[in-house]
């Protein structure tokens, strides 16, 4: 079946755009859900190349934008680690009620881990791919005294970042610090597999390890990609990603 663009409005009236491929056949696999990372949309490689692989074996695919990322509506400002994580569990029970494999991407890693305790035994597997979960603890320790005199005055503070500077407001540090999940057990009890490139400049590879130590899961693999970057997007990497999802998803 043929891979169709959905509308979603959220509850706070936001239409988020999604592109969703029915399985082939009934059966007992996964709908393979790609979650991109900050700034990112469901146009990206990994996106697109786990859409293909899906489509290939006959698998269920839902890949998403947030609100204010790609085609979804929106402000990015008036979004946040929590605003997203809502808009991803939103779009997988409107369009994916059954069992999922999540695949995160960086921010998207956060993102796939609060989403998937709160799907519980629906969740299939977790893939994270450099995931970043508590990123903006790192963003705000950033902070100098003046950022934080504009924040907390409601203000938005522009951050050095490429291509474009990022827009940080205090809502969405709030946010952040409410979703943070490093600092205790993670509820997850179905595989989870953490790729990440040793070479990653945006985020330690440690990082993998880290999360590891904390989910509860004892199904957990990580995986370091000795020359990979933060983005892992070259064909090899891309190999890697659809050979971890293929172990994890049960083929038809």
């Amino acid at each position: 079946m043929s891979e169709e663009t959905k509308r979603f409005v959220t509850r706070s009236g936001v239409r988020l755009a999604a592109r969703h491929r029915p399985a082939a056949s009934p059966g007992d696999a996964p709908t393979l859900v790609f979650l991109p990372g900050l700034r990112s949309d469901m146009t990206g490689d990994k996106a697109t190349a786990l859409a293909a692989f899906g489509d290939r074996h006959g698998l269920a695919t839902l890949r998403l934008d947030y609100s204010g990322h790609g085609e979804s509506e929106g402000r990015f400002e008036a979004g946040s680690i929590a605003v997203w994580r809502d808009d991803a569990l939103a779009v997988i029970a409107a369009l994916a009620p059954g069992r999922v494999l999540l695949v995160g991407s960086s921010m998207g890693g956060w993102i796939g881990l609060l989403a998937g305790v709160a799907l519980g035994a629906r969740l299939a597997g977790l893939v994270g791919i450099a995931a970043a979960p508590d990123f903006t603890r790192a963003m705000a320790a950033g902070l100098d005294a003046a950022q934080n005199a504009a924040l907390d005055r409601g203000d938005t503070v522009l951050l050095p970042a490429e291509p474009d500077p990022l827009p940080l407001t205090r809502a969405a540090l709030d946010a952040g610090e409410a979703c943070c999940v490093m600092d205790r057990p993670i509820r997850l009890s179905c595989p989870v597999r953490l790729l990440h490139g040793q070479r990653d400049a945006v985020v330690p590879w440690r990082t993998a390890l880290a999360i590891a130590e904390r989910v509860e899961s004892e199904d957990c693999r990580v995986v370091l990609v000795k020359d990979g970057d933060h983005r892992l997007s070259r064909p090899q990497d891309i190999a890697l990603l659809t050979e971890t999802v293929a172990s994890l998803a049960v083929m038809p």
